[in-house]
């Protein structure tokens, strides 16, 4: 059977959508040889596909090829997919590898999402300013898009990729342990300390708002 067509201009056009209860049914389909079941799925998901990879490589093209390689790697592996959790899950897992593996060819010293991660008090900020909203809420409003976006993506790969599942995907903290291949208590370890770090670097910012 031929390849599906995966399209990451259209993927940017594409309504971002959840979930939907037909995607058992989708993935069977696709499994017995329909490539339009396949392409369903891929329009259904590429968008949230392709903002995950650009948030993980910051690189449009390196985005873009990591995404098209995920979908790839998807179809050609779909006999792999037992369904012991939502395709999407399985996908995002993909696309993870995918984008990082991008991400380590143009920094080879990237630190790896296995690297234990130091939890000490060392990495508080020394003041953080209560300004209401979490980041992914904030992060919904336009007036301040440009300024998160930049900050998120400052963010060291291990803590960007949490944030990006839990807080923007909205996935369920077991949801992204499992995408990643880490603990839950290892994932809640890095969005905490995510969210520690943003709310760090933006304190400034709110405290001029407040001033202004």
């Amino acid at each position: 059977m031929g390849s599906p067509k995966v399209d990451p201009v259209g993927a940017r056009q594409l309504p971002s959508q959840v979930v939907k209860a037909d995607e058992p049914l989708l993935v069977a389909a696709a499994k017995s040889g329909d490539i339009s079941a396949f392409e369903t799925l891929v329009s259904r998901y590429e968008r949230k596909i392709f903002r995950l990879t650009q948030n993980i490589t910051q690189n449009r093209e390196d985005a873009e090829d990591a995404m098209q390689e995920a979908f790839l790697k998807a179809f050609e592996h779909l006999a792999d997919f037992e369904g012991n959790s939502r395709f999407y899950t399985w996908l995002v897992r993909i696309a993870v590898n995918q984008a990082l593996m991008k991400l380590r060819k143009r920094r080879p010293n990237v630190v790896s999402l296995d690297q234990e991660v130091d939890t000490g008090e060392d990495i508080l900020p020394r003041e953080v300013e209560d300004w209401g909203p979490s980041p992914a809420q904030r992060y919904e409003q336009t007036e301040l898009s440009d300024i998160l976006s930049k900050t998120i993506g400052e963010l060291d790969p291990p803590f960007r990729v949490v944030f990006q599942l839990r807080d923007i995907e909205e996935l369920s903290t077991e949801e992204t342990a499992e995408a990643l291949g880490l603990s839950v208590p290892a994932v809640k370890s890095r969005l905490l300390r995510a969210r520690l770090k943003l709310r760090q670097k933006l304190n400034p910012y709110f405290k001029q708002e407040k001033k202004s």
